[in-house]
């Protein structure tokens, strides 16, 4: 037994590859990791999809080009995975505001507004996604 165990106090270790399958994030966690793909999404994208928009805007005839690309079911799935990366880094951004400003930064308020980011962004995207794919 090593002396920081005999003495009571915790022992820490490294995480290794085989101790991820079963390491268990917290949802706060799991929502800060998203937080970062999702802004890493919206980042990598946004010049992509301003020279879009920029050249839908040129004349009718490359709206409706471009309206066309749209209308394909793997570029609506794009579509949506950017609303969801827009909705969800906003929700989360907002949560992160006010933790910089010392609210809700304790562990149960810390999971309430997780799930409150997840209960909002998730629904949003998936009315998006309703009205992206024709549903209503």
């Amino acid at each position: 037994m090593s002396e920081s165990s005999k003495a009571g106090k915790p022992q820490f270790r490294n995480i290794g590859l085989t101790d991820l399958v079963r390491y268990r994030l917290p949802l706060a966690g799991i929502l800060s990791i998203l937080h970062r793909i999702s802004g890493a999404i919206i980042f990598l994208l946004l010049p992509f999809i301003l020279f879009l928009l920029d050249k839908s805007l040129l004349s009718e005839i490359s709206f409706e080009h471009f309206r066309g690309i749209a209308a394909h079911w793997f570029v609506k799935l794009i579509i949506l995975l950017l609303v969801w990366a827009y909705l969800h880094h906003f929700c989360a951004g907002i949560r992160h505001l006010l933790m910089d400003m010392h609210m809700g930064v304790d562990k149960q308020a810390a999971r309430k507004s997780a799930v409150i980011v997840f209960a909002v962004s998730l629904p949003l995207a998936g009315l998006i996604a309703l009205k992206l794919f024709g549903v209503f």
